[in-house]
């Protein structure tokens, strides 16, 4: 793959979220699985463990964990700073959830007890271990959407199945032994609807050479502006 072919799959890599319940072809979650598998690991440690969930119980089961958690994000979203645009009204309904109809869940494991493989002066500061471990399940996170994008399927980042309660509930309902921890969640399906276009930044506003001071980022404001932008991209600022 020449560069031109990778940036143009990096492009089309998107979070959809509404899925076609059509199910996925056996091979192409072994390819995904097996993009992860080469992804980089601190200190080439592959702490990682893959549960495919296919079975229709088991995934409404999850779905449903994360439906009781979402019901609780509402009075914390009443809190948000007014300039980051409109709030969901007092008593709105719980929004649907997208992935709810993926077919298939796919969810990296880290086993803890990988970390006795670090030199100790990593293996003894927790800072520099959150940060590997963080690092090394991110890189075959990312692995694993390229794969499915290649593959023409759609994939949605679920980092909600990290929270405590949530992140509990599923290691019991799939039998996930103690040193194991949940990295996040990854619903594969076809997509069943188009994204509508991303706002990104450009990269003459974010890259600095050499040395750089404080006039050569964005301002409080100019902050403020992009948050809102991208909060509400069917509204003008």
């Amino acid at each position: 793959m020449d560069y031109e072919n990778f940036l143009e799959l990096v492009k089309k890599r998107r979070s959809i979220r509404s899925f076609k319940a059509d199910p996925i072809p056996d091979d192409y979650i072994d390819k995904i699985i097996e993009a992860a598998r080469w992804a980089p690991s601190g200190f080439n440690l592959q702490p990682w463990e893959f549960v495919v969930v296919k079975n229709q119980e088991l995934r409404k089961g999850i779905v449903q964990y994360l439906r009781d958690f979402m019901a609780t994000s509402g009075p914390l979203e009443a809190t948000r700073e007014s300039w980051q645009g409109p709030k969901p009204p007092a008593g709105a309904p719980t929004p649907p959830l997208g992935f709810a109809n993926a077919p298939v869940f796919i969810i990296p494991f880290g086993d803890i007890r990988f970390r006795v493989g670090l030199p100790m002066i990593h293996r003894y500061n927790e800072e520099s271990w959150d940060r590997t471990y963080t690092s090394t399940m991110a890189s075959a996170f990312l692995y694993m959407h390229l794969a499915a994008t290649s593959l023409g399927l759609a994939s949605q980042w679920v980092s909600a199945v990290t929270q405590p309660t949530v992140h509990c509930l599923i290691k019991q309902l799939l039998g996930i032994p103690a040193p194991l921890k949940i990295y996040d969640m990854l619903a594969l399906g076809y997509p069943d609807v188009k994204p509508a276009p991303r706002l990104v930044r450009s990269r003459e506003e974010m890259v600095h050479y050499d040395f750089c001071g404080e006039d050569d980022f964005k301002n409080d404001e100019q902050v403020k502006d992009f948050i809102f932008r991208i909060r509400n991209p069917k509204v003008s600022p």
